[in-house]
């Protein structure tokens, strides 16, 4: 049973930095995908970042790069997401996912965390 543990969401004002961890549990994530999703009241689950877990190489959607940084720690099975410069269009609930292969389609992935809010107020 893998099991997803999201953190580091909060209340943030624009310009400012938080730090989401999502620790992994349950199978050996050396040949899977992480990503991180978000999703904001009435729109639909968007891709925001991804790394392959076992190359190292990260993915971006557009609205995010060059503020944000996924990053994984494999001792502690654990990816991180920082978001610097944020902007209250971030405001949303966050989740990671884990999968076979880095896509941006949710439903390409097979495992979910619980999610954890970002608020950015302006």
């Amino acid at each position: 049973q893998v099991q997803l543990v999201e953190s580091g969401g909060g209340l943030v004002q624009a310009g400012g930095s938080l730090r989401l961890s999502c620790a992994a549990s349950g199978r050996t994530f050396s040949t899977s995908a992480m990503g991180w999703f978000r999703q904001a009241p009435g729109k639909e689950r968007a891709f925001v970042a991804g790394i392959s877990w076992s190359s190292g190489s990260t993915y971006y959607a557009g609205s995010v790069k060059g503020r944000f940084t996924i990053s994984r720690d494999n001792a502690r099975n654990t990816v991180y997401l920082q978001m610097n410069s944020l902007k209250p269009e971030d405001t949303a609930v966050y989740y990671c996912a884990v999968g076979n292969v880095v896509r941006v389609t949710p439903q390409s992935y097979d495992y979910w965390g619980q999610g954890t809010q970002v608020t950015v107020s302006s």
